[in-house]
């Protein structure tokens, strides 16, 4: 671990910042000093009632509730929060509180089509308009409504719509395939789906009429589809205008707390995706507690997140209003200098984005202070995969010297991060700041011991009110304990080694599924690639180990920065510094070049897939194509 510090809190964090204030208010309401944020989030952990009814509280999304029944049964995964309160996500946004009417709300870019503005006062306008067309068509408490959208204005609105009737949301992304798209929403069976008709992706125009008519016959009991014409193409059916012809006001559905908001999808990349329950009351009071408490926002400030509908980071994004922030949005390619350009047009004050696209960005050599004016940018979000040491580097040197850095762990399975920072906690080199706000996360050892300082298993120990109410099609969540509590009986596993250190800071050194050991050493594939990609010629890297019986041989697979190749100089780069940085065993028996590194739809490198195609298995039974951004990245490793 590191000692160095890159960003220190303001010496008068406490009363300036939202995470101070509300320290404050909770230390006198408690009678004890919670302002230091280790004693915060130790009572956060060790206090659930009282610190979750204080969040309920002081975020106003409801009345105050006794300890007792805020909280009447903490055994995960038949965990009940706020079992005596209703509650409607859609009335939490829209109230948006200390905005005006006619304040700006929602600033939308696109490569498809030219900037968009709503107001509050216009976003509800919309809201009220698809509500109206969701009534029209049928739509009811329970039943499904799915979206083939990209991020606009005009899905958010949907999203709003379905929620306020106690409908249930799902989205996929306009660049996920027929196949992908079905592979999803027929797990939920929609009632009505609605789509664009393409896209552009810089300055590519992708069609999807056929792939929407091959997908509308494949939902079955789908009763409407709705085609917004994004590129101008003909379409079949009912346009968005009509669905959207009348506005009969916002009403909100009075709801439980568990009821099911939206539906979130695993990458999926063998077999069918997990298809993940978010409640309404558990997303709005861990993303009220996130954006205002760690990210700092409030009225004024305006936050993006580089994300697609297809990205958990949308809903995420999607939330800030309920502390008042306002919302930008981008859809197209992520051109690596035209985004931080975005950011200085819309006046975005924390921006967020993948690990992968900040590196991206500097391997390209990209300056983004010499690129667009970015003093208004006080927090940066860096998601998707562990960002290494370099890239701290990359912001403080070419992006801000004065925002907050939080690199965030978290996933879909939460919609939320769950180790980050926060505004009263330094930023050093490499690591997660700390553990957030009612987040026990722990590093356990095989036997289910809590230690600091060591490598072990991610847990949360203690549950969270957005952990999921289920996944769909397993009412007696038989498949909800496999994959999350099994492992350490009603403990939450999350699939990633952790350490901990002793001023609460994280380091995540990979997947636990896809851990290297090599010679009896266990390995984390992040720390190989944190060393690797911050060697000047590489833009990307995968390590596979291949361990059968009979061989054991460490594979690294690299993608070149433009104008670089694999020659014997970069071979000899890479090998000396993974001997030199991390030891002897981490060097390789072979590097190779490779075009492109497989992701998921998501960012996420393929690590165990591609093992399994390297050993054999045939790649249709490895992953499925669908579940990748780039599935022809994966015929470097057919050929292998």
């Amino acid at each position: 671990m590191t000692n160095e510090v890159l960003w220190l809190p303001r010496p008068d964090a406490v009363e300036t910042t939202n995470i101070g204030r509300f320290s404050q208010w909770l230390s006198r309401r408690e009678e004890r000093d919670l302002t230091a944020y280790p004693a915060l989030w130790q009572y956060s952990v060790e206090h659930l009632r009282p610190f979750w009814g204080a969040i309920w509280e002081y975020f106003g999304l409801g009345k105050t509730v006794p300890e007792h029944r805020v909280l009447a049964d903490e055994t995960m995964p038949d965990t009940v929060w706020f079992p005596d309160e209703t509650f409607n996500y859609a009335r939490a946004v829209l109230t948006a509180p200390g905005v005006d009417e006619d304040d700006v709300l929602v600033r939308a870019y696109s490569d498809t089509r030219e900037p968009v503005e709503w107001t509050l006062g216009e976003l509800r306008e919309a809201v009220a308009r698809a509500r109206a067309g969701l009534i029209a068509h049928g739509v009811r408490r329970g039943d499904r409504v799915a979206a083939w959208m990209p991020n606009i204005p005009e899905t958010y609105a949907l999203m709003l719509a379905t929620a306020s009737l106690g409908a249930v949301f799902s989205s996929c992304a306009p660049e996920f395939g027929a196949k992908a798209v079905l592979d999803r929403f027929t797990q939920i069976e929609p009632k009505v789906l609605v789509a664009v008709d393409g896209y552009k992706y810089g300055p590519k125009t992708i069609d999807r009429t056929a792939d929407l008519r091959r997908v509308a016959r494949g939902l079955e009991g789908l009763g409407s589809l709705i085609t917004l014409p994004y590129i101008g193409a003909e379409v079949e059916g009912e346009t968005w205008d009509r669905f959207c012809a009348y506005d009969e006001g916002v009403a909100f559905e009075p709801l439980t707390f568990d009821h099911p908001l939206y539906i979130l999808y695993s990458s999926g990349t063998t077999g069918l995706p997990k298809a993940i329950v978010h409640s309404h009351g558990g997303m709005a009071i861990e993303h009220a507690k996130m954006h205002s408490l760690h990210h700092d926002l409030g009225v004024g400030d305006r936050f993006f997140w580089y994300s697609t509908t297809g990205w958990m980071m949308w809903n995420y994004l999607m939330s800030a209003p309920i502390v008042g922030a306002g919302v930008v949005m981008f859809d197209g390619a992520p051109d690596p200098a035209g985004i931080w350009r975005l950011a200085q047009e819309s006046g975005t004050t924390y921006f967020g984005t993948s690990a992968p696209f900040l590196m991206a960005c500097r391997s390209r050599g990209i300056k983004p202070m010499e690129e667009a004016d970015l003093s208004l940018i006080r927090g940066i979000g860096s998601t998707g995969a562990p960002l290494p040491a370099v890239g701290f580097d990359y912001v403080y040197e070419q992006i801000s010297e004065t925002a907050q850095l939080q690199s965030l762990s978290g996933g879909t399975d939460l919609c939320t991060g769950f180790i980050g920072g926060a505004p009263t906690v330094p930023v050093w080199r490499g690591e997660l700041s700390c553990r957030c706000l009612g987040a026990d996360v722990q590093s356990f050892d095989p036997e289910g011991r809590p230690g600091i300082g060591r490598e072990g298993e991610l847990v949360i120990a203690s549950p969270m009110p957005s952990m999921p109410v289920g996944l769909w099609g397993d009412p007696l969540k038989h498949r909800y304990r496999d994959t999350y509590l099994t492992d350490f009986p009603g403990i939450w596993r999350h699939g990633d080694w952790i350490t901990i250190t002793d001023r609460g800071s994280a380091v995540i050194s990979g997947r636990s599924d896809a851990t290297l050991n090599r010679g009896g050493v266990r390995m984390g594939t992040a720390e190989f690639y944190a060393v690797v990609e911050a060697i000047e010629g590489v833009a990307d890297s995968l390590v596979v180990h291949l361990d059968d019986p009979g061989q054991d041989r460490l594979l690294l697979f690299v993608s070149c920065s433009e104008g670089a190749e694999l020659d014997d100089d970069l071979r000899r780069r890479i090998n000396t510094a993974l001997r030199e940085q991390l030891s002897p065993r981490h060097v390789p028996d072979e590097v190779r070049q490779v075009p492109a590194v497989p992701r998921t739809l998501s960012g996420k490198k393929v690590e165990v897939p591609v093992k399994k195609i390297l050993k054999g298995v045939p790649p249709e039974e490895a992953i499925a194509r669908d579940a990748l951004a780039n599935p022809d990245a994966l015929k470097a490793f057919m050929r292998t």
